[in-house]
């Protein structure tokens, strides 16, 4: 199997949609032996912030000499994004491999979904190469996300809020029972939830488990003291969550403060609040999907850029809270340019238009066709901010030629969304 077949194959999958339990992951764990019960990990679940908790997390472990792995999704260019050893993503070669062992093994009457197959690929990579440590970050909700089979050292979550409100829940605490179903007996929780109602339910999960829970609150954060890589509050909230679970394990997993500190002021999350220069310009990219990330974001981009307005390029889903999240985001730029996102879910930039006007935001608004007609729109712009979804991001990072895209189309692999009205669409990470 050559990897572009691969990558078809696991397109394939995709027809099969998002279906929550856990029969599946396990039968098809259980077809290549189980590479789960050979392997230790931190299980990650929130509503924002669980990408960057998990890159901070992963970070500090390499950096204090130990082999990791790191699963998370969706990427936002190559597949290899989401299976990394040692922060270097799954080669092409490898991930071709992988796949036909895993496609030959598959049981004759299991028909796995795209992110039930995906988790035990990760499974193997990472049993494959012996890490001694994988980053588990969910896919969707927790309790019947497909990394559910694991028993962790220590289970993360994040912040609640609502989205995927379809699949999870209409109120934030329905939410939160979902995300607290990665809590197991015994194993210590972190969480930097701050939502009283979700925070209760948590530590109700907890209690009713034996686990010991610890919060991250505002004081925690106040205390970390420690210089973040990644800008904005809500990344020292993240930072902190990381740094209180390695604290907590190091019993089973040695850090020194030395080496926290360092990984903390280097740690790498692309698409999240991410800053550089092209020649005289100044680029901002943070993949904010719902109500939670945008507001993460107009806060950072006032602490960040406090006397600056960017040029906003815009590209949202229509399965998000899209009218709300624009009207939001306009009075942080000094104009906005609306493209499509590359995917069968964007909102056209006429509806976005739309949607702006009848929220008053009295900005220009310029509407682009494609993303290479809005990066030619902001061509000679001095500061320049995209957001809007991880997808748009990846996309963006593709056509300026941050990252290679490698093989295919590998965005469209992020499409896995509804099969029928038992599915949902498929996650963006925080």
């Amino acid at each position: 199997m050559t990897p572009a077949e691969a990558l078809e194959y696991l397109h394939g999958l995709s027809q099969f949609g998002f279906q929550p339990g856990l029969d599946s992951t396990r039968r098809l764990a259980e077809a290549v032996g189980n590479p789960q019960d050979r392997l230790r990990f931190i299980h990650v679940a929130g509503t924002n912030g669980k990408g960057s908790t998990c890159a901070f997390l992963e970070s500090a472990y390499r950096t204090a000499g130990f082999r990791t792995g790191l699963y998370t999704s969706p990427h936002l260019v190559r597949f290899g994004e989401r299976i990394q050893i040692g922060r270097q993503p799954l080669p092409d070669d490898t991930l071709a491999r992988l796949v036909s062992e895993l496609r030959e093994r598959l049981p004759s009457d299991l028909q796995p979904t795209f992110f039930e197959f995906t988790t035990v690929l990760a499974l193997m990579a990472f049993a494959e190469q012996a890490v001694d440590l994988v980053i588990w970050e969910t896919g969707l909700g927790g309790r019947l996300d497909a990394t559910n089979i694991v028993t962790p050292l220590a289970s993360v979550i994040t912040s609640i809020g609502l989205d995927h409100m379809q699949v999870l829940g209409g109120t934030v605490g329905e939410i939160a029972a979902e995300k607290a179903g990665i809590i197991k007996p015994g194993v210590p929780v972190v969480t930097s939830v701050d939502r009283a109602e979700a925070l209760a339910v948590i530590q109700y999960r907890a209690r009713e488990l034996d686990s010991h829970c610890v919060v991250v609150d505002a004081a925690a954060v106040g205390r970390m003291g420690l210089p973040v890589s990644l800008h904005g509050p809500h990344q020292r909230i993240n930072a902190t969550a990381a740094v209180v679970t390695v604290r907590l394990l190091r019993a089973f997993l040695p850090v020194s403060d030395e080496h926290l500190a360092h990984a903390l002021a280097h740690t790498v999350w692309a698409g999240r609040m991410q800053t550089f220069r092209r020649g005289e310009q100044t680029w901002l990219l943070d993949g904010a999907h719902n109500a939670d990330g945008v507001a993460a974001f107009r806060r950072a981009l006032g602490e960040c850029f406090p006397e600056r307005h960017p040029v906003l390029v815009l590209g949202m889903l229509r399965d998000k809270a899209w009218r709300e999240m624009a009207a939001h985001l306009a009075p942080a730029a000094s104009r906005l340019v609306i493209a499509p996102v590359s995917s069968p879910r964007t909102v056209s930039p006429e509806e976005v238009r739309e949607a702006l006007l009848e929220a008053r935001c009295g900005r220009a608004v310029r509407l682009c066709n494609t993303v290479e007609e809005a990066l030619r729109a902001v061509a000679r712009e001095p500061f320049v901010a995209v957001t809007g979804s991880l997808y748009f991001i990846g996309e963006v990072l593709e056509r300026l030629g941050l990252e290679d895209s490698g093989p295919g189309d590998q965005r469209r692999l992020n499409e896995w969304g509804p099969a029928d009205r038992r599915t949902a669409a498929p996650p963006e990470s925080g």
